[in-house]
């Protein structure tokens, strides 16, 4: 069976039904959850996964999202809006069957991004950001039970955006005074609490990461069953790496279709580079369509909306291309 197309996760624009309408409309056999992060803070990606957390809080600063000691507006607003988006999702769902894609961000992206009390990031302390994973990995248990309540029929893939995962490995995270850098951290201290968040979904978990050099060899290692990146920041360097991970049955979540407004080439061409990786791996072509699916290289909150409409169409249209004409 053909793996299709979906999309990243934003969209451009603050009305939650109209949102759910184009991501279940554009991607009749594999919608997501939108997020809107147009409507503020709250409906960020880092404020909406803090709304996730189970006994953490966090609100915003000036300086961004900071832990806080009980839940405030912030923690109330991410809620509601999350709440919004998936009574809007389970009226365009009634009764649909199949896969459905619902989005977080990853334990190492958020301990980058979260600060705390005294306004550097939870990265820096080994003991916040194991409880921080711990509190993540509740918050994401009880978000799924409730995507399956709403939408019974629905096999859900938990995708975790994890932007920032390069820059934690490589030590390349800026302090709150910018003038230094956080230590990098071990990369098995990075994959073993990965490989504990994931654990709370049976389903297929995926990682998204748009940042060049993904690890993509640590995420298959830590459970991934598959690797959602920005096509275009590939080099031959991660050659090895994605044969490998396709060979292990790990799916290529390739974003071949710029995130923001540009123009679009016919469908065929936006997929030629992964038939031209195929062949450069040596992969079998009659392969192609069962371990890539086609999305946007990003999220579409920049994209104007009649971008993000197009763009979604195009993603589907690729993704028949590439399965009828893999070579």
């Amino acid at each position: 069976m053909s793996a299709g197309a979906t999309g990243v996760g934003s969209l451009p624009g603050g009305d939650a039904r109209e949102a759910a309408k184009t991501a279940t409309g554009s991607f009749e056999d594999f919608p997501y959850l939108p997020e809107l992060p147009a409507r503020g803070p709250g409906a960020d990606m880092i404020g909406r996964s803090t709304g996730l957390l189970v006994d953490m809080y966090a609100h915003v600063e000036p300086s961004g999202w900071r832990i806080g000691d009980r839940p405030g507006r912030d923690t109330r607003r991410a809620r509601s809006w999350l709440g919004e988006d998936l009574d809007a999702l389970e009226e365009f769902t009634q009764g649909y069957t199949g896969r459905l894609k619902v989005q977080a961000v990853g334990p190492w992206t958020l301990a980058a991004a979260l600060e705390l009390h005294g306004g550097e990031a939870m990265l820096q302390d080994a003991g916040a950001c194991r409880d921080l994973a711990g509190s993540l990995a509740e918050g994401l248990r009880e978000h799924l039970a409730d995507v399956r309540k709403r939408i019974p029929g629905a096999e859900i893939v938990l995708q975790l955006d994890e932007p920032s995962l390069t820059a934690v490995l490589l030590g390349r995270v800026r302090s709150a005074s910018g003038y230094r850098t956080y230590r990098a951290v071990d990369r098995q201290v990075v994959e073993g609490t990965l490989r504990e968040v994931f654990a709370v979904h049976d389903g297929e978990v995926i990682v998204h990461c748009c940042a060049p050099e993904v690890p993509f060899g640590l995420l298959r290692r830590a459970g991934a069953a598959g690797v959602s990146f920005d096509f275009s920041l590939l080099t031959e360097r991660e050659d090895d790496a994605i044969g490998e991970a396709v060979e292990a049955g790990t799916k290529l979540f390739a974003g071949v279709v710029p995130g923001t407004d540009a123009p679009l080439s016919d469908p065929g061409g936006s997929v030629m580079g992964v038939r031209k990786l195929w062949r450069r791996l040596g992969l079998a072509p009659g392969t192609l369509s069962e371990s890539v699916v086609v999305t946007p290289s990003c999220g579409l909150a920049g994209a104007s909306p009649a971008y993000a409409r197009a763009v979604q169409a195009h993603c589907v249209r690729a993704a028949r291309s590439l399965a009828d004409n893999p070579e």
